[in-house]
């Protein structure tokens, strides 16, 4: 699933204030939590974490993976947790409007099969 523009930011963030994490365990840990619905490339990944470091959201140091091969761990700065709260708030506030939208939808459908009564 395509993911909007700038979402894969904010679950990058989420998924970094759970702890110390590198990339490819960024990206599984989205996959799963999605219930596999949203698929992480590397060729999406990477280019968002160069973002995120640039703008200070996020802070990285090599190390070894649990396998012991060398990999880079991503953490959140406390400027990366402010940008997530504030991201957090105007999705559940964007979710909720879009809910409101489609609520009339799928009342109609309940009706059209018999179900609304």
């Amino acid at each position: 699933m395509e993911l909007l523009q700038g979402t894969l930011d904010l679950l990058i963030l989420q998924t970094v204030a759970r702890g110390s994490v590198h990339g490819h365990a960024i990206a599984k840990s989205i996959e799963s939590r999605s219930g596999d619905v949203l698929q992480v490339g590397h060729g999406s990944l990477y280019p968002a974490l160069q973002r995120l470091l640039k703008h200070g959201l996020i802070e990285a140091e090599d190390g070894l993976s649990e396998n012991n091969r060398k990999a880079r761990f991503y953490r959140l700065t406390a400027r990366g947790r402010a940008r997530l709260d504030k991201e957090v708030s105007k999705w559940h506030s964007f979710a909720q409007a879009i809910g409101r939208v489609l609520i009339p939808r799928l009342e109609e459908n309940k009706w059209a099969k018999g179900e609304g009564k």
